[in-house]
């Protein structure tokens, strides 16, 4: 059996340095430490230039040092992205360059290895024909994406499949959605001791966050540890694979979608209804002060504090502030997609774009902002007190915790 995998190392720029950690010691030190101890491993990781540059502030410089290493022994393949993990077709067209050719420089800076253009991780999956064909332009050669994008169905037996865009010219290295919203490596475990000697070679791809190995995910019976060092398990990178298998003849042109979009979103063309979704009243202050934060800060350019409010405004950008405030219970291993605090950090993030621009002239664009951060606050809080504020919920998430020991993510109150 040849298991594909993709790791997704991600956290929000403006997240507290607690959380980085938090995430470093139970998921990212884990990987690293099954990549070290099993030589024939392969993994093709996307870590976004924010958190790459976060190690080393928090003194975690060896995480950096680790990666190049295994780099270097061609045991992972990094691929690119935007530095600061935005919806790529939700922002500007200029950001979106931007972005990506930031995380190059990020990952030049702070990894000791050879580095190439070759495989693009669009932040969530969010792909767009427009987008693919920036990230084209750049030089990529191919994208990983949800399996939806082969003809707009999700399907319970599909494996994962290579494809080619006909519209962006990329290679599609497809996951299998039912599979990657398992804990991965129990699943392959159990097709790994059903398969027969005789059956064909099986190739799993699965593309998830890598936060599922401790974070989200504690497997104090250590499936992931066992697995690795199966020697009927084969990985593989991706680059590699797709120049081992060659051309794909399948050729699809995927519509909008992300890796949570679902058929209903797909054919009604709402792929993005997680980050903007028309009918969320936070949503929508949540772009007007976005856009008029965005539009602010590029505009003053030549302003004295251009560089703090351009670093303000990417966070407030960063794809999660939008994400936790869609209220949707996706039960993927994680409470309902709500935290007040996440979304109040994001909006402050791009208040304070504007509030730190210095020229005389933006005195209206400040209070147009102010009015509008205004509201949002209000509505956050009023939303979370009214709708999603269950005390009664830590007494029901004891009771599960003491049944599901493995399950470790903790409910919003």
């Amino acid at each position: 059996m040849l298991w594909i995998n993709f790791l997704h190392l991600y956290q929000p720029p403006a997240a507290p340095e607690l959380v980085v950690r938090e995430a470093t010691e139970k998921s990212y030190d884990r990987i690293l430490r099954l990549l070290e101890k099993n030589p024939r491993l392969r993994f093709t990781l996307n870590i976004t230039g924010c958190l790459l540059a976060r190690w080393p502030a928090i003194g975690r410089s060896d995480i950096l040092n680790r990666l190049s290493v295994l780099a270097r022994q061609k045991r992972i393949e990094i691929t690119g992205t935007a530095a600061y993990h935005p919806i790529l077709p939700l922002v500007d067209r200029h950001e979106v360059v931007r972005q990506i050719r930031e995380n190059e420089a990020i990952l030049a800076k702070y990894l000791d290895a050879p580095w190439a253009r070759k495989g693009f991780f669009l932040p969530e999956m969010a792909y767009s024909p427009l987008i693919a064909k920036m990230v084209k332009k750049l030089g990529y050669r191919w994208l990983i994406l949800d399996e939806i994008a082969q003809d707009g169905r999700l399907r319970k037996d599909f494996s994962g499949a290579i494809s080619h865009d006909r519209q962006s010219g990329l290679d599609l290295i497809l996951r299998s959605r039912v599979l990657s919203n398992t804990f991965v490596p129990k699943e392959i475990a159990a097709r790994l001791d059903e398969k027969k000697p005789d059956e064909p070679e099986t190739v799993l791809i699965t593309g998830t966050d890598a936060e599922l190995y401790g974070l989200r995910y504690l497997d104090q019976s250590r499936i992931m540890e066992k697995l690795c060092a199966r020697p009927d398990l084969k990985t593989s990178l991706i680059s590699a694979y797709l120049d081992r298998v060659g051309v794909s003849r399948s050729v699809c042109a995927p519509g909008p979608h992300s890796w949570q979009t679902t058929e209903k979103e797909y054919r009604r063309r709402e792929p993005f209804n997680l980050w903007q979704d028309r009918k969320n009243s936070l949503h929508r202050l949540l772009w007007q002060l976005a856009d008029l934060a965005y539009q602010a800060v590029e505009k003053n350019a030549r302003d004295a504090n251009y560089p703090y409010a351009r670093g303000h405004i990417v966070r407030g950008l960063a794809s999660c502030v939008f994400w936790w405030a869609s209220g949707r219970d996706l039960n993927l291993f994680s409470p309902t997609a709500w935290n007040p605090d996440e979304i109040e950090r994001g909006a402050l993030e791009m208040i304070r774009a504007i509030r730190s621009l210095d020229n005389p002239r933006t005195r209206a664009l400040k209070m147009a902002g102010e009015r509008i951060y205004d509201r949002l606050i209000s509505l956050i809080w009023r939303r979370h007190w009214q709708k999603y504020w269950r005390p009664e919920r830590i007494k029901k998430f004891a009771a599960v915790l003491g049944r599901e020991k493995n399950y470790s993510a903790r409910p919003r109150l």
